[in-house]
């Protein structure tokens, strides 16, 4: 007997412990899985004979908990101290931290078992993972392989609905959790962050390479919520989070999340919504007519002037030696993220930054604040992302997209407009899976929750999902 690829994280853990499965058969299965799909290039490396040995340690009663036995990936800017930490970038390829992220340690403590690490945007600094490292290639989407899986996590979300594995880590800064688990129908979290300290979910400081040490975490990525809420459960140390009926719930349903949109995904997004309401939802027509323009006065700033000290920090917290930022700019591969590195070597916005950090960040924050105090909010619902996947653009990283048959616009600030401003303000944020556009594209719908409200967040997403569904798994 093989554990089935469409059993959840929890099922499968539950098999190998039942002795249902051998840890060993499920691990072998999804390496084997893992290379007939290589053509996706979801990995940067894979992790055969250490799989291998820690399955058969868990086999032999001598790894147990929570998660004994379950293979799971890991984005490959997440340090491990058994492969190199590349972040997909020349200069880093075959950098080596000297430990693992306290995050991925907390699974592994707990039995799980890493296969590999993933592919994704170079750098984190993107969103269509169309890595274009020599090493490394564009991730594509299982479910239309001319198209991204969104980013920077792509890798990570590719390699879940593709059914390799169940669960994962991603990263996210701006979406990269939230908009690959909407593009290829899968699910992202993005923990709290708030400013830091005890409102941070994870703590990975330094153990992460870095875009922004306020906006950066880690977060846990699966084919279903209740994939997503056991690796919180563990990283946190929290109870599972359990299902909140949706009879009474109040959810925000702010305009300006909902302009512009895709037909298609309207017309997903909508349908879900009714359905929510049907299950008891109340959904708050109410705007926040101020929130996208101060959000712009806060996002490139602070992603654009803290790698300049962050990532020197990371080499040095994790022992890599003989590379420095230059290097590491030196060696970019991908033209859309060579722009970026451009504007941080130069600080283009280091004079703005102290006021972003003084003035501009409580002000969206406090924006936040008001919209879910004044209209006594549980959560905010909106399209994760507001067009479906686009196609791969392998010229430039990123490129242009339409929507509706529009004017071109750049794909980056296209499909992270909705993710992006509760990044900045720290809150935590949860995609799910809404449905299916009639081109047989994955539609995401997202809640954003205030900080520290993570466990409200899952136990909603546990809920929508009973009434939504899952995702079908991709024609591979």
């Amino acid at each position: 007997m093989t554990a089935s690829n469409e059993a959840t994280a929890a099922e499968i853990v539950a098999a190998i412990r039942d002795r249902k499965v051998t840890a060993v058969s499920v691990v072998e299965a999804a390496l084997d899985r893992a290379e007939r799909l290589k053509h996706l290039n979801a990995f940067i490396v894979l992790n055969r004979d250490g799989a291998l040995a820690a399955a058969r340690q868990v086999d032999a009663g001598a790894r147990t908990g929570a998660l004994a036995g379950l293979p799971v990936v890991i984005k490959d800017n997440i340090n491990t101290s058994d492969m190199p930490t590349s972040a997909g970038t020349p200069a880093l390829q075959h950098a080596r931290a000297t430990r693992n992220a306290p995050s991925l340690q907390k699974l592994l403590d707990a039995g799980a078992v890493v296969i590999g690490k993933t592919n994704l945007h170079e750098l984190a600094f993107g969103i269509t993972s169309t890595n274009l490292a020599p090493f490394a290639g564009p991730v594509r989407n299982p479910h239309d392989t001319t198209r991204i899986p969104g980013g920077s996590s792509g890798g990570t979300s590719a390699a879940i609905a593709a059914r390799i594995v169940t669960c994962g880590l991603g990263s996210d800064t701006g979406g990269s959790t939230r908009v690959p688990a909407a593009l290829t129908g899968t699910v992202g979290l993005r923990p709290s962050v708030g400013n830091g300290g005890a409102d941070r979910r994870y703590h990975d400081d330094n153990h992460v390479v870095p875009i922004s040490h306020t906006r950066d975490t880690v977060g846990p990525m699966g084919r279903t919520v209740a994939d997503v809420a056991l690796l919180d459960s563990v990283i946190a140390g929290t109870p599972l989070a359990m299902a909140i009926p949706l009879r009474g719930v109040r959810l925000g349903v702010p305009a300006c999340f909902w302009s512009g949109l895709d037909r298609d995904v309207e017309t997903v997004a909508r349908a879900a919504c009714a359905r929510l309401v049907e299950a008891g939802a109340v959904l708050v027509d109410v705007d926040m007519p101020d929130l996208f323009a101060q959000n712009e006065k806060v996002s490139f700033v602070v992603a654009l002037h803290e790698p300049i000290a962050d990532i020197p920090a990371w080499l040095a917290a994790s022992g890599i030696e003989g590379i420095t930022l230059a290097d590491i700019a030196a060696g970019v591969a991908s033209p859309d993220v060579v722009g970026a590195f451009g504007a941080i070597t130069a600080d283009a916005f280091g004079a703005a930054y102290d006021d972003v950090m003084a003035v501009q960040r409580p002000a969206l924050q406090a924006i936040y604040a008001a919209y879910f105090r004044d209209n006594k909010l549980d959560a905010i619902l909106f399209p994760t992302c507001i067009a479906p996947a686009p196609v791969i653009d392998e010229t430039s990283g990123s490129g242009e997209m339409s929507v509706n048959g529009g004017a071109p616009v750049p794909t980056f600030g296209t499909m992270i407009r909705n993710t992006d401003p509760g990044s900045n303000a720290g809150l935590p944020g949860l995609s799910l899976y809404a449905g299916m556009t009639p081109d047989a594209l994955p539609v995401g719908l997202e809640i954003d929750g205030p900080v520290g409200g993570d466990g409200k967040l899952l136990g909603l997403g546990l809920s929508i999902e009973a009434i939504l569904g899952v995702a079908p798994p991709p024609k591979l």
